[in-house]
């Protein structure tokens, strides 16, 4: 796999302009070759750096010029010893020449190599760009930038060039710097050249691609609008989750002098019988069983075969819709990336005109797709063109997974207008939170995104990287502390704040801020029962206790509403949410424990509790939106008074205002206020004369 391996040489500035930056150069290009060490550890790297004062390179003895260039590395295999290289970079004394580092890379591959690998080769400049370059013995600088760029296309060369600027520019001549620009644009249009600008070191951190990934086609074949029309296609993962390295497992049994130990862990199992542990179940005898309630219900190979979807590969157009109708948050997984078939130029042109259609009538597309033969689902998504703006590059289309019903969750949560007038906002508290609200913007209005993802590195996977480094070396080592830049895309910007005290100051006014010693997601409840019309009643009291239970955060797992503090019980097992069950259960013990206090009930004696527990289920319902259960159970226990001539209960719910939920507190309800209302005034104690 020769082609698969990337001879690369890094061309790096470290003249007196760029000290300010170069630690997180030294960070970006040891975690590079930290990378290729664990994905790709047969790549060759080479280091120039460029701005010395001392000159060490092949082209200065053959040819003369070329000063102020050192090769730091030949091109060698990536290993321990050149990560040391990088974590040490020297400090130039002089400004450097971009153009010249470029020539000693280009020269150091086309001698390693002569022509005789066919693989990827790739240079990376790192510079701030904003010194002069020399002036060209033949023609102009553009004549010479032209030349190189011939040469390098012709060696199947690649270019990528990180220009750092932001603070370290701010002082530099702006001739100079667009002149410089010119130069490494002609590298981009004439090459397979990228040049990036960065002006932070976090964007530097994340500006080199320090992995290497393969593009893979998931899909090669038609994109069928219609019987009659189909554009061949291919389709990328444009984005995926990078994830940790796969661990394995290492045997320490094999001798350590042997050339030839794998150290590898061999896992075989045995099913044994359950009634003779001594006898192994050969493959043939065993079957797989999925659960169905208390039982196993054995399943064949052959059934299981025989009840699978298998729907034919292919990509199929189901209709096109506006895509105002498409929310943003209904995309899924990754994203993909339709271009037409390379080389096929009616397929490009096809392309270009619907994906142009498309965009000019505001319009995306779903499609029905099945990547691969066999594949057992079916993805259902939305295609959005993507129109380009450089005229080397067709026109494509990005494609995102929709969601199934299935895959949709429905969260609903109390209106704030069910809260009292106290809790909600005042003009100078919402205005307040508003410019809070818009400090913390990572895109201001005049300014550039800060933490955008192209420039963004994962702060997790580079620790990690850095870890496996160090323990390669030291076995013993101890996780070494979050690097400074990386803390910026974990912590809390200082500077920000800094720059906003007065609108934190404002926040901090206009809101009492005190620390909650209260966990729970559930202490944001009313200081009386929901929907009550009272300004005051004894349900106070109840209340209290019943928020009091639900802000306290449960220290045992309870399973089921016991006789001595049923209302405790309730709210702890409503807060559990290892298993979706337990809401349901806690609400059907409620209302079989009030129903229990209820009829053996003995001259009202427990009518007290059992409106405690009415109570809180009440809140409980409201805050699961589930007011069925509670609704419901408010009319039988109306019902079951009248038939048995109670009146002590209803006066007593009616005294705490404890009535029916209605819509403005759960959408699901059937009650308006009105009819909410008016069933606590039918159970309400008629007046005395």
């Amino acid at each position: 796999m020769a082609r698969n391996k990337e001879k690369l040489v890094l061309l790096l500035d470290v003249g007196p302009s760029m000290h300010g930056v170069l630690p997180e150069v030294e960070k970006v290009c040891s975690m590079l070759v930290e990378k290729k060490l664990i994905f790709n550890k047969d790549d060759e790297v080479g280091v120039v750096v460029f701005g010395t004062e001392e000159t060490n390179n092949e082209l200065m003895d053959e040819v003369g010029g070329y000063e102020n260039i050192v090769v730091l590395q030949d091109i060698k295999v990536v290993d321990g010893d050149l990560i040391d290289i990088l974590k040490k970079l020297p400090r130039g004394t002089v400004d450097g020449d971009f153009l010249d580092a470029i020539v000693v890379g280009m020269d150091m591959l086309i001698k390693k190599y002569k022509g005789i690998y066919k693989g990827k080769k790739r240079l990376c400049l790192i510079t701030n760009a904003i010194h002069p370059t020399k002036d060209s013995l033949e023609g102009s600088k553009e004549d010479q930038v032209g030349t190189l760029a011939v040469q390098m296309t012709a060696q199947g060369m690649k270019m990528e060039s990180i220009v750092v600027r932001g603070i370290l520019s701010q002082d530099a001549n702006k001739r100079i710097m667009d002149e410089n620009d010119r130069l490494l644009s002609i590298f981009s249009k004439k090459t397979r050249s990228r040049t990036v600008y960065v002006d932070s070191p976090i964007s530097l951190l994340g500006a080199l691609k320090t992995r290497r990934v393969t593009p893979v086609t998931v899909f090669r074949g038609h994109l069928e609008l219609s019987q009659q029309m189909k554009i061949k296609v291919w389709v990328y993962k444009k984005t995926q989750e990078e994830k940790f390295p796969t661990l394995k497992k290492y045997s320490e049994k094999a001798p350590s002098t042997s050339k030839f130990a794998t150290h590898q862990v061999m896992v075989d199992y045995e099913y044994k019988s359950v009634d003779d542990s001594s006898t192994v179940v050969p493959p043939e005898q065993r079957i797989k069983g999925y659960r169905y309630g208390p039982q196993v219900v054995p399943i064949s190979d052959a059934e299981r075969d025989a009840v699978k979807f298998k729907p034919e590969k292919g990509v199929k157009l189901l209709g096109f819709t506006d895509a105002s109708n498409i929310i943003r948050h209904y995309y899924m997984k990754d994203v993909y990336l339709f271009i037409a078939e390379p080389g096929n130029t009616r397929a490009i042109l096809a392309v270009s005109a619907i994906a142009r259609a498309m965009k000019e009538m505001n319009k995306v597309a779903i499609l029905r797709c099945v990547w691969r033969q066999g594949q057992q689902n079916v993805v259902v998504g939305v295609l959005t063109p993507n129109i380009s703006q450089n005229n080397k590059i067709p026109d494509s289309f990005y494609f995102n997974v929709l969601p199934f019903i299935e895959d949709v969750r429905e969260y609903q949560f109390p209106s704030f207008n069910s809260f009292p007038a106290s809790w909600l906002p005042n003009e100078q508290q919402q205005m307040a939170a508003d410019e809070f609200v818009q400090m913390l913007n990572l895109a201001p209005s005049g300014k550039e995104e800060a933490l955008l993802p192209e420039f963004t590195p994962n702060p997790v996977l580079e620790r990690f990287y850095h870890h496996l480094e160090l323990k390669s070396k030291q076995p013993d080592a101890a996780v070494p502390p979050l690097d400074e830049t990386l803390k910026r895309i974990t912590e809390p910007d200082l500077e920000l704040d800094f720059e906003n005290k007065s609108v934190l100051d404002s926040l901090c006014k206009h809101f009492e801020l005190k620390e909650n010693s209260k966990k729970s997601a559930r202490r944001l409840l009313p200081e009386k029962p929901s929907g009550s019309n009272g300004e005051d009643g004894n349900g106070n009291v109840s209340d209290a206790r019943a928020v009091d239970s639900i802000g306290q955060e449960p220290v045992v797992k309870i399973e089921k509403i016991g006789d001595l503090t049923p209302v405790q019980d309730f709210e702890v097992m409503m807060t559990r949410r290892d298993n979706p069950e337990w809401v349901g259960k806690a609400i059907r013990e409620m209302r079989d424990k009030i129903l229990s206090l209820l009829t053996n009930s003995h001259g009202g004696d427990n009518y007290l509790v059992a409106v405690e527990c009415i109570i809180a289920l009440r809140k409980g319902c409201i805050l699961e939106q589930e007011p069925g259960p509670y609704n419901n159970l408010m009319r039988y226990l109306y019902r079951y008074c009248q038939e048995k001539e109670i009146s002590t209960f209803p006066k007593l719910l009616a005294s705490m205002d404890v009535t029916l939920i209605s819509k403005s507190e759960a959408v699901d309800s059937n009650f308006t206020d009105d009819e909410a209302r008016r069933f606590l005034d039918k159970i309400k104690p008629e007046p005395k004369d």
